[in-house]
């Protein structure tokens, strides 16, 4: 576990916060000292034994000239809500803080922008550009030249083949796919195992066909006897 030299407090207390805790404390020489969400959330005085404060009084028990900020939201409203108070927390002076895992490949002549949070066994390669704020969870492929813009939610197991563009605030579902030069425009929202390879529009939508359930119970098939399902 590294030194910790630099205090830090994460903007959210849900599960998401609760894992860029973890991460946090495990793998960076930032230490977690607080929790912060909005006055008319609070729902709780302690999340992992820390504090949780109101984001309208953080700059008198925290002040930014000794705390840095990560927000730890995910992709809701499109982005919109963690992009806000990301906004929130720089107009009041707070350091944005990012976490990119030990784990992640990240080529040399990649750039990453401010406040993003990469996962592990992520791969980012040559010449890839990632806007700001922009989450990639666990387990992506991010292929050379690609354009990630700002705001944008990557969960786990994408493909973004080589030369996409990606627009700002849009979302990726787990397992989906952009072919090689895929443009995807802004506030698009990418389904569970889509692939695509053309350009879109702005703020389309894309879902595939959900798996139906068989009509054969899995029980019956395998030959189960109910008796010794029982005993499982």
């Amino acid at each position: 576990m590294p030194e910790k030299s630099k205090d830090l407090v994460l903007i959210g207390d849900s599960a998401f916060a609760e894992v860029a805790h973890e991460y946090f404390e495990a793998y960076t020489d930032y230490r977690v000292v607080a929790f912060t969400v909005e006055q008319a959330y609070m729902t709780r005085e302690v999340f992992r034994g820390l504090p949780v404060v109101p984001l309208e009084a953080l700059h008198e028990t925290h002040p930014p000239a000794t705390h840095h900020v990560h927000v730890a939201v995910v992709y809701t409203q499109l982005n919109r809500l963690r992009a806000r108070l990301v906004e929130t927390a720089r107009a009041r002076g707070y350091p944005l803080a990012s976490f990119i895992s030990p784990q992640a490949f990240i080529a040399p002549s990649a750039n990453i922008g401010e406040h993003c949070f990469i996962f592990e066994s992520n791969v980012v390669q040559s010449f890839v550009s990632v806007g700001r704020n922009v989450v990639l969870w666990s387990g992506n492929h991010i292929g050379h030249h690609s354009h990630i813009a700002d705001n944008v939610f990557v969960s786990s197991h994408v493909v973004i083949s080589g030369l996409c563009r990606v627009g700002a605030n849009s979302f990726l579902g787990v397992n989906s796919a952009l072919a090689d030069r895929t443009v995807l425009a802004e506030d698009c929202w990418v389904g569970p195992a889509v692939t695509l390879s053309g350009s879109t529009n702005a703020g389309q939508m894309f879902r595939g066909p959900e798996t139906m359930a068989s009509r054969v119970d899995a029980r019956r098939f395998f030959r189960i006897r109910a008796e010794a399902s029982d005993r499982l």
